[in-house]
């Protein structure tokens, strides 16, 4: 399905040098973001007090939020959780107050709202949890890059590995240095939408590496820079309605979805987007200068007769 066709390549890798280097200063930006201010981790993370309550009507998250926030509490995570009478509600630790007495504390300002509401569990998250999560965490992201390393080398060639990664590495790093420039909280759901960021840029990479591919065996004359322009030109109607699709739908949860999925919506955005970048760009250049040629990718067969033998090809 096509809403258009570019009939003239577009001379991309013409300008291959100026991508990567806005992608290396974007990429050195985002180390020193994340060295030098870190990620605002979440309670999963950090450690903290979590409270489930049960209202006998539908919850309200916000009025809930509200409350806590002028109680002391206003980066608490309120959510709702199973149903619409349960809401689960994290609290970061505070020094100075132990776990009941921040449950006893919230529950006080939640029964001034609510008569009606009543706590079901209190637990308390220690900081050796949060950092099993974030170990747990960081081997989950290795997992997956190796996974995408291995697929890509027998999917393609080792340029091709070496350069979808670095590019889908290039999304991450970037992610995680917005979350760190700007402070936006750090939870598990964001770590999931990078996960997925991983995976979602890695298809469009595999889907302008197998245009090459066609393209090499099409046009055996074609220079590489040519062969790649000419992938990138005829996948670029595809392109936009993927992500534009995708991001119409995470936009909606951007928009409507409420605190809960804000900064999971955001991740997503922005990893769309540097996703759609790094694969066009940044990954597509990156295998021309590792010098991919046609060979790479195509097979060459071995001719049954040899010129040097006279007795190559005779039949008895």
């Amino acid at each position: 399905m096509e809403f258009f066709r570019i009939r003239k390549d577009l001379p991309i890798m013409r300008h291959a040098l100026i991508f990567n280097a806005i992608s290396l200063l974007t990429f050195v930006a985002a180390v020193f973001f994340l060295v030098h201010r870190g990620l605002n981790l979440s309670v999963e993370f950090t450690g903290g007090t979590v409270l489930e309550v049960s209202y006998p009507q539908t919850a309200l998250v916000e009025p809930i939020r509200a409350t806590l926030s002028k109680d002391g509490y206003p980066d608490a995570e309120v959510q709702t959780f199973g149903s619409s009478h349960d809401v689960l509600i994290r609290l970061p630790m505070k020094s100075q107050q132990t776990s009941a007495q921040q449950s006893d504390q919230v529950m006080q300002a939640l029964t001034a709202q609510d008569a009606t509401v009543q706590l079901k569990s209190v637990e308390f998250v220690g900081p050796q949890v949060g950092k099993e999560l974030a170990t747990d965490g960081l081997l989950a992201l290795a997992c997956v890059v190796a996974g995408i390393m291995v697929y890509l080398s027998f999917r393609f060639e080792w340029k091709y590995a070496v350069a979808g990664i670095i590019a889908n590495l290039h999304d991450v790093v970037i992610i995680l240095g917005f979350f760190a420039f700007f402070q936006w909280e750090f939870s598990l759901t964001v770590l999931a939408a990078v996960l997925a960021v991983l995976g979602y840029s890695v298809n469009e990479s595999v889907v302008i590496f197998d245009r090459i591919r066609e393209t090499f065996r099409r046009q055996r004359k074609m220079a590489v820079p040519d062969v790649i322009n000419h992938a990138i030109t005829s996948t670029m109607s595809r392109t936009i309605i993927t992500h534009g699709c995708t991001q119409m739908m995470v936009l909606s949860m951007f928009l409507f979805g409420g605190p809960t999925l804000h900064f999971f919506a955001l991740a997503l955005t922005i990893g769309i987007c540097f996703g759609i970048y790094s694969s066009v760009f940044v990954a597509a250049a990156l295998a021309m200068w590792l010098g991919v040629k046609r060979e790479d990718l195509i097979k060459q067969v071995k001719p049954l007769h040899d010129p040097n033998d006279p007795h190559s090809g005779a039949q008895v």
